[in-house]
């Protein structure tokens, strides 16, 4: 009997394991019962037929029980690898890295300024990042991946980028009439800036030049 036999009949190998159990548990209680009378213990067959078998079924249901938590916490664990490695992906690309570059180095500190003479290379650049901003708060919404395991290398990037383009998108927000404007680039940016004030006291954005 394979493998493949195996996968296909699986309610069969089901029914012969389970029968198999049975037969084995049914010896077993059977044993103890004849070795009990040997020593002049007078006990039901089936009273304690049913008195250990509660018992074990009881401790089989906690014990899937726990099986069940630990393979959902792996299954969790699984996802927040996932989640971060597209994350991780996403930051960490060569054009999103570009772009952020140019955001930092070129990008005039006045909207108005900029948004008028923005080229059409900054223009991409401006919009590579805010939609990468945007992807992020996506994957990281309704806490699909816990704070601590992202925020330390999350909150750099993100805080920089929006330390540029956030006054750059309250323009537009206004200018447009569209209250709704990169709102979840906004609000992933709030929630860094909240985590850094906490677990990075003092540290503040420089910009230095020819940064690696």
């Amino acid at each position: 009997m394979n493998s493949k036999w195996l996968e296909r009949h699986p309610l069969t190998v089901f029914l012969v394991v389970t029968t198999f159990g049975l037969m084995v548990w049914v010896g077993m209680l059977l044993t103890v019962w004849l070795f009990l009378g040997l020593f002049g213990v007078d006990t039901s067959y089936w009273a304690m037929v049913e008195a250990l078998s509660t018992a074990v079924a009881a401790a089989a249901v906690l014990g899937a029980g726990f099986v069940a938590s630990r393979e959902l916490n792996e299954l969790s664990a699984s996802r927040h690898l996932e989640v971060a490695d597209r994350l991780f992906s996403e930051l960490n690309s060569a054009e999103n890295i570009a772009a952020r570059r140019w955001v930092y180095q070129n990008l005039p500190e006045d909207p108005a300024e900029g948004v008028r003479t923005m080229t059409p290379e900054g223009q991409a650049a401006v919009k590579t990042v805010l939609n990468s901003l945007d992807r992020v708060a996506f994957l990281t919404q309704s806490d699909w991946i816990p704070e601590e395991m992202i925020m330390p290398w999350l909150n750099p990037m993100v805080v920089k980028a929006w330390q540029k383009l956030g006054p750059y998108v309250a323009y537009e927000r206004q200018r447009r009439h569209e209250p709704d404007y990169y709102r979840t680039a906004r609000q992933l940016a709030e929630r860094c800036q909240a985590w850094r004030r906490i677990h990075v006291a003092g540290a503040e954005i420089t910009w230095v030049e020819d940064a690696l």
